[in-house]
């Protein structure tokens, strides 16, 4: 999936105010996904989306453990949105990653995460 399909997807998945603002979460949300994988998982998963979206995951290198509340918090601030915002519109990110991306990748993640971060896959 080519990275304006992606954005496309998502802003019209979440709702939000504009494709600025879907940009940003689509960073925001990728970014502190990143973070929160361990290396190869993030470098697996980078290795199937373009490069824009691509260097987003990859651009922390360190992996970091928190609470789904805390990673809602961490887009919130990089995408300068609202709490809400920032929970819709990583769920419409994780949503169209899931279409980007093989299901056998979307599990492997899954696999790393604590069980409450299942919501953001639906």
């Amino acid at each position: 999936m080519k990275t304006e399909k992606f954005l496309e997807q998502v802003n019209q998945r979440a709702g939000l105010a504009s494709p600025e603002e879907a940009r940003r979460v689509v960073e925001g949300a990728l970014e502190t996904l990143g973070e929160r994988l361990e290396k190869t998982e993030r470098e697996k998963l980078a290795a199937q989306l373009p490069e824009p979206l691509r260097k987003l995951l990859l651009k922390r290198h360190v992996t970091e453990r928190y609470s789904l509340e805390e990673f809602y918090n961490r887009i919130s601030a990089r995408a300068d949105v609202g709490y809400p915002e920032a929970v819709a519109g990583t769920r419409a990110v994780m949503a169209v990653l899931k279409e980007a991306v093989s299901r056998g990748e979307i599990d492997h993640i899954l696999a790393q995460l604590p069980d409450d971060y299942e919501e953001l896959f639906g």
